[in-house]
């Protein structure tokens, strides 16, 4: 009989366990806390999907948003909306216990009435390469699959400092990002891409600017003179240059990205979402401007 008694008191011992109440900082500043790990979330963007499943929650995701396709089990989970509008009474039915919200990319009204159904909220804003592995952490203790996203977190952080270790030192390249060609729109240096081109050794030509993104006209990038232009656009490959919405940057010969042919694409899923499949878009963008320094000889 001590067997069978022993062996419940175990299993009592972990379910309390689980039960214990978990707390975190989300990028807001804001304190999260559950009274127990999440074992029902929904999630609101793509790169937040990908990032639970990364941590170890992909089967606790019970709905999200359109474009979130990775990893493909993605795919199935049920969509309430799109990262601007979201079908509240569809998330409110799925009964959450955690909502997952992108602080900058989600619509400020609809976190708003996200907010007043009294579910917990956690707000994702990753501003640098480092934060990937924190939101990893948090999201894990969260979810309670904390052994997980500290694997994945540290798997990370090694990848990362081996791109930081491989490009150290680098000649500079003063590199446009363009973000969308019509209206103009780039961005600043508080931008996650901005830290990408950092990390291979790429000055951003207007990443001094205030806006996070902002709007510019033909005559700023002219008189900035870039030697690289970069864009991002689905599925690019290696090789896949220029695309449409760098096209149009040929009928201006004088500039160095035109006349050394330094026109270049880069898998958007890979360089916009901060998520662990970053590191492939940040060792893509290293490449590229390694060709650019290689063009100066």
């Amino acid at each position: 009989m001590l067997k069978p008694l022993f062996a419940g008191m175990l299993a009592l011992g972990a379910v309390a366990a689980l039960a214990q109440p978990v707390s975190v900082i989300d990028d807001h500043g804001d304190t999260v806390t559950l009274q127990a790990p999440a074992r029902r979330v929904v999630s609101v963007a793509p790169h937040l999907t990908e990032l639970l499943f990364a941590a170890g929650g992909g089967e606790r995701i019970v709905g999200t948003v359109d474009y979130s396709d990775h990893p493909p089990q993605a795919r199935d989970i049920v969509r309430v909306g799109d990262s601007r509008s979201l079908d509240l009474e569809a998330i409110a039915a799925l009964k959450p216990d955690l909502v997952v919200v992108w602080r900058e990319g989600n619509s400020p009204r609809q976190i708003d009435k996200l907010r007043r159904l009294g579910i917990p909220m956690y707000q994702s804003e990753p501003r640098r390469l480092d934060d990937i592995g924190a939101s990893l952490l948090r999201l894990g203790r969260l979810l309670g699959t904390e052994p997980v996203a500290r694997r994945e977190a540290q798997a990370f952080a090694q990848g990362l400092a081996a791109l930081r270790e491989r490009y150290a030192g680098r000649a500079p390249v003063r590199t446009f990002y363009q973000v969308w060609r019509t209206p103009l729109m780039t961005l600043n240096d508080r931008h996650m891409v901005s830290d990408v081109i950092r990390l291979c050794g790429g000055v951003n030509v207007f990443g001094h600017l205030d806006t996070l993104v902002p709007t510019l006209d033909e005559e700023a990038v002219l008189q900035a003179d870039p030697e690289v232009i970069l864009t991002a656009a689905m599925g690019a490959t290696p090789g896949t240059r220029p695309v449409d919405g760098l096209e149009g940057w040929k009928r201006f010969s004088r500039l160095q990205a035109v006349a050394r042919d330094n026109l270049y694409a880069i898998d958007g899923d890979l360089l916009n979402r901060p998520t662990p499949r970053l590191l492939q878009g940040a060792a893509r963008v290293c490449e590229v401007l390694d060709e650019a320094r290689a063009k100066r000889r």
